[in-house]
């Protein structure tokens, strides 16, 4: 695709839509996180050889949202003291060997990382049940309800991931951000909407964002999943059924929750995340600090010029904050 298929980019940067929170929409996440509290977190560390220097490398596991068991890879840079921390969320069933080099690389630039395996989409467990059948994907698991949809687990999980890794002995818990692209940039921004600890968000083409906008202008990837279920299932009331779960976990309604500074990117080519839907999420910020990189000529892809931005952003905000 050679030019935007979306709005002017005049216009992204004014477009922002009416949220769509229901009456019980904090309730809701409340109780979430109370349930999720309920669940000892019980962290297990297994160490693992890499052929580098300067690194130690684990598997991390804790017990997630209903007692799921939630692994990832955790990687501290082989010195003395505390590091500044970082989570870092995969895409949406992408996560090549759980993107252990990634790990890695993040803590030889002195982060002690932990990469975080979506539940049922890598080795993480996924032990929630949806009442009804789905299309292939995760997409419409459980969505005919709020309290069984598959990303309620998943948005309770990153929460946790946050928790374990403050815990660490070896991490600044004053000191931690959270990080990812797509589906990992949702749940940077969901993260940091649930949690106080994170300190920044740097969040790529996040996902999960207006989703009636993006049911109706996703050229390709997994919010046809949704469009695939409705054309399978047409009865009255289903769709309408459906958007009211999605309504809970529309990133566009997390947004004004996070109150940490936040660095979005988005280019204008972008078929999978359309460019209006993650404008949407960030017009909704309500940091007094944010910034967005729009990229003319860039769709879902990795984004050498970005991840210039991504290191000075977490650098400033983790390496030399207090300094």
């Amino acid at each position: 695709m050679g030019q935007p298929y979306d709005m002017p980019l005049d216009q992204l940067r004014e477009y922002r839509p009416a949220l769509t929170r229901r009456d019980d929409f904090l309730a809701f996440w409340e109780e979430s996180k109370q349930m999720l509290a309920q669940v000892p977190s019980d962290p297990q560390l297994t160490a693992m050889e890499y052929p580098t220097d300067g690194v130690r490398l684990y598997e991390l596991s804790f017990a997630g949202f209903g007692h799921a068991r939630i692994r990832g890879y955790y990687a501290v840079p082989d010195r003395a003291g505390q590091h500044p921390g970082l989570v870092m969320f995969h895409g949406y069933n992408w996560s090549h060997d759980g993107q252990i080099h990634d790990v890695v690389n993040w803590a030889l630039h002195g982060y002690a990382t932990f990469g975080m395996l979506v539940r049922g989409q890598q080795l993480s467990e996924d032990n929630s049940v949806a009442p009804h059948g789905n299309s292939a994907g995760w997409m419409t698991k459980g969505i005919l309800s709020k309290e069984t949809y598959y990303y309620r687990g998943v948005y309770m999980d990153a929460v946790r991931a946050l928790d374990v890794l403050a815990e660490r002995e070896e991490v600044d818990a004053s000191r931690i951000g959270v990080t990812g692209g797509s589906q990992g940039g949702a749940l940077s921004l969901v993260a940091a909407a649930f949690s106080a600890i994170p300190r920044i968000v740097v969040a790529e083409y996040p996902y999960l964002s207006h989703f009636r906008r993006s049911i109706d202008m996703a050229l390709a990837g997994p919010y046809l999943e949704l469009n695939e279920f409705f054309r399978r299932n047409s009865a009255p009331g289903i769709e309408d059924k459906a958007m009211d779960t999605l309504s809970y976990y529309d990133v566009i309604n997390l947004a004004p929750l996070v109150t940490c500074p936040v660095l979005v990117s988005i280019g204008l080519i972008d078929e999978i995340t359309p460019p209006s839907t993650v404008f949407a999420t960030y017009n909704h910020l309500q940091t007094t600090e944010k910034q967005i990189r729009v990229y003319r000529y860039f769709g879902h892809e990795p984004n050498a010029a970005f991840h210039w931005e991504k290191l000075k952003c977490l650098r400033e905000h983790l390496t030399h904050q207090g300094q």
